[in-house]
């Protein structure tokens, strides 16, 4: 998912456009040349990322057109003689054609220098709004975006009248600070945007011209929350980002398809598998409609569908979507997403109980990859899995000590995917009962990821497993403030009544309880116990269990 500011043509058109223009790609504002568009391809994320830039064209409507002068001369064969006020208008009309006029950001930046001279700040509102997007169009220097959409909010915020210029400029300076890791202003600027534009909404404001702006500000609130680790509330963002696009697009097209995948994935990465699998189910049925079943899309629908069904335990069904993927990527010569699905299938071996066969597909594939890529280094992690399981604990620990050789030098490069490497070699750890070298390695992985806040929901994970191996091994008075940290960052991510955050709460009272504080303990099992029957439900085990803990601990207190 990475962020998505508003593009939109950079042309003034003399005519208005006669329908609702189509969402397109982030990195597109149109040829000043041309009343045509065209799209770049847009990518997402094998490994969940954030959204990728908003698919937006925005016509600027007719009220904010300017009409410079187109031509000067007259029937009149002598020379006009101009009034000093004719004579402004005229150079103003040609300085705005030469701006209008220009292609590259170099070009518009002359002519927006030549406009200064003639122009009152407040009337280079709009020419510094576009030179803003076009800043933020190529992603490179998101100060001179932020500087020129500063100066267009100066020049277009005199009122409090509902604008939709104001707003579009709100949303830039959403995504300048977006880039410039200022989140919280980034959040406060696209918050006010949001609720100008369901002004302009009420108000009758055309939706035409509202939707595209509305969608942009919606996809970059979601990568805003997702960067500051509030997940549980950046899917309503997405959800929203789905219902514009379902009102806009045509039934099951196919920039449909690739929204409902996009929320799926969403999903995916806080591990409601419940809610990932009808849009994954959508996004599947759309594309194979429109493409046919041998398309990568629907390849990747297939990939997708196979974790969902792994995170649910229907291990059967994700190795059959998995194999079905794998056969039309190897058709279209996709090999490193090939090696990324059999990869993926093997784990799917491993947690069927295949082991033997599992080992021989990883030892087939670490063949092919580079020696020193992270890919690799989870092709021995597998492996090392599934040896654990065979109780072949030493050719298990060499695997797991060559993965680490190689992700001890990308941890600068690629911290992200090496502490979520370093998450799952401590887990084989783990099983191995081998807690000391655990719990040292998931300590070196929150060191990392504290650097990053964007995966904060991945901290509390990481602080909630070393609060409960040493609950396990009898450090109790070390484990409680991992857990309390982790409760608290997970319910920023994930929501308060997230079945994780349960888990957190009852290992909190098994903590108090051991240390002889039955109140406490109490108190936290209850918490516990209607986080888990909201998630899971009163008949799970699982909430069965956190009942039973808090009937100890209330007998614990005499009652």
């Amino acid at each position: 998912m990475r962020k998505a500011p508003i593009s939109f043509l950079s042309h003034i058109s003399r005519h208005k456009p006669q329908s609702f223009a189509p969402f397109l790609s982030r990195n597109y504002i149109s040829d000043p040349s041309s009343s045509s568009s065209s799209s770049s391809p847009l990518v997402s994320h094998t490994h969940l990322k954030p959204c990728g830039k908003t698919h937006v064209l925005f016509f600027i409507p007719n009220q904010f057109r300017k009409n410079p002068f187109r031509n000067m001369n007259t029937l009149v064969e002598r020379p006009i003689q101009l009034s000093s006020r004719q004579r402004k208008v005229k150079q103003k009309a040609e300085l705005e054609e030469a701006f209008e006029s220009a292609k590259t950001t170099e070009e518009m930046l002359k002519a927006f220098k030549d406009m200064e001279s003639a122009f009152d700040e407040g009337e280079l509102g709009l020419a510094s709004l576009k030179l803003g997007l076009k800043f933020d169009q190529e992603g490179e220097d998101p100060e001179k975006t932020l500087s020129f959409a500063s100066r267009a909010l100066k020049a277009l915020d005199k009122d409090d009248k509902p604008s939709l210029l104001v707003a579009m400029t709100l949303q830039l300076m959403g995504s300048a600070n977006y880039n410039l890791k200022r989140f919280n202003d980034s959040l406060g600027f696209l918050n006010r945007a949001n609720r100008l534009l369901c002004r302009l909404e009420k108000e009758g404001f055309s939706g035409e011209d509202v939707m595209p702006v509305l969608h942009a500000v919606q996809l970059e609130l979601a990568n805003v929350k997702t960067a500051m680790g509030r997940r549980e509330e950046a899917l309503g963002n997405l959800r929203k980002c789905l219902e514009i696009k379902e009102a806009t697009f045509e039934k099951d097209s196919r920039e449909l398809g690739k929204s409902h995948r996009d929320l799926a994935e969403a999903y995916v990465a806080v591990l409601n598998f419940k809610e990932a699998l009808p849009y994954c189910m959508k996004a599947l049925e759309i594309h194979k409609k429109q493409l046919g079943q041998n398309s990568v899309e629907v390849a990747h629908d297939r990939r997708l569908l196979g974790v969902i069904y792994t995170g649910l335990e229907e291990h059967k069904m994700a190795l059959e979507q998995n194999q079905l993927s794998q056969k039309v990527l190897k058709n279209w010569g996709l090999s490193s997403d090939l090696l990324r699905a059999k990869i993926d299938a093997a784990n799917m071996e491993i947690a069927l109980g295949k082991y033997d066969s599992a080992i021989e597909s990883l030892k087939g594939v670490v063949q092919e990859m580079d020696k020193d890529s992270e890919t690799r280094a989870m092709v021995f992690i597998s492996m090392a899995k599934a040896m654990c399981h065979q109780e072949k604990f030493a050719d298990s620990k060499r695997c797991l000590e060559i993965a680490c050789g190689i992700l001890d030098k990308k941890e600068t490069t690629s911290p992200v995917e090496v502490a979520e490497a370093y998450s799952e070699i401590s887990m084989q750890y783990e099983t191995m009962n081998e807690f000391e070298t655990a719990i040292s390695l998931l300590k070196r992985t929150l060191a990392m990821l504290e650097r990053l806040p964007q995966e904060q929901h991945s901290e509390g994970s990481v602080s909630a497993r070393i609060g409960w191996l040493l609950l396990l091994t009898g450090k109790v008075q070390q484990a409680i403030p991992y857990l309390e940290s982790a409760a608290e960052r997970l319910k920023e991510s994930f929501g308060s009544k997230h079945f994780g955050v349960g888990y957190i709460y009852n290992n909190l009272g098994a903590a108090y309880l051991e240390l002889d504080r039955p109140q406490s303990a109490a108190q936290m099992f209850a918490v516990a116990k209607d986080i888990m029957d909201v998630s899971l439900g009163t008949h799970h085990a699982d909430s069965i269990e956190a009942c039973q803990n808090l009937s100890k601990a209330y007998a614990a207190t005499g009652r």
